[in-house]
């Protein structure tokens, strides 16, 4: 399973609620993901998977109050509590648009949102999740083994797409005793293998230097 995340073009609204002690409480809604529809990574989810994997999430995460999001997108798919900065209160496909509301939390990670929202800045949000790629005619298809982490939040467009070619799909994932890890080592064996003999060394410092920095990522 590769690990897949999706920027969405539309701009997620804000709106700023008054609370009875006078503090605020900062909510983004708009448009969280999109189906039967080609996106700016050159995939397309299908209407059917894509409303599948909303709804165990919802089952899952949105109705358990569990469906905490990150700021920014993380080095994998769990998402980590020391990071969180929000917490998806609905998600519902309407047509081909999964649209979502979010409550910005209190937490470190919240407040720096709250900060860039009262400056101003315009943030975007980002899906998350796992699954297989299949191509069909010049084109990555999602296929029904999909399944939905959660929702970052993220304020460059260009960067979650470089970030998800570059490193998070670059990595398998597998489940190993109900967690999921990066599947790294039989990578690492390949590439030396099928590496030519003469830059064999090199490819071996490399691919060391890698799954150092991998371990590190993770400590």
């Amino acid at each position: 399973m590769k690990l897949i995340s999706e920027y969405v073009e539309n701009d997620v609204q804000c709106i700023v609620e008054a609370k009875d002690n006078g503090e605020k409480n900062y909510i983004i809604e708009g448009v969280f993901a999109q189906a039967d529809k080609k996106n700016r990574n050159g995939r397309i989810y299908p209407k059917a998977i894509m409303e599948s994997a909303v709804g165990k999430y919802v089952e899952d995460q949105v109705s358990k109050k569990r469906a905490v999001g990150e700021l920014n997108h993380p080095e994998g798919p769990t998402v980590n509590l020391d990071k969180v900065s929000h917490l998806i209160t609905d998600l519902k496909l309407e047509g081909n648009d999964v649209v979502g509301k979010a409550q910005i939390l209190d937490t470190p990670m919240g407040k720096i949102v709250k900060g860039l929202l009262e400056g101003g800045v315009q943030l975007g949000v980002s899906t998350r999740g796992m699954g297989s790629l299949e191509q069909k005619n010049g084109v990555m298809y999602v296929k029904d083994d999909f399944i939905l982490n959660t929702v970052d939040i993220v304020q460059d467009p260009s960067a979650p797409e470089a970030f998800v070619n570059g490193i998070m799909e670059g990595v398998d994932w597998v489940w190993n005793n109900g967690i999921l890890q990066p599947q790294v080592i039989e990578d690492i064996e390949t590439e030396i293998k099928q590496a030519p003999i003469a830059h064999q060394p090199e490819v071996q410092i490399r691919a060391f230097k890698n799954f150092l920095s991998l371990i590190k990522s993770k400590l």
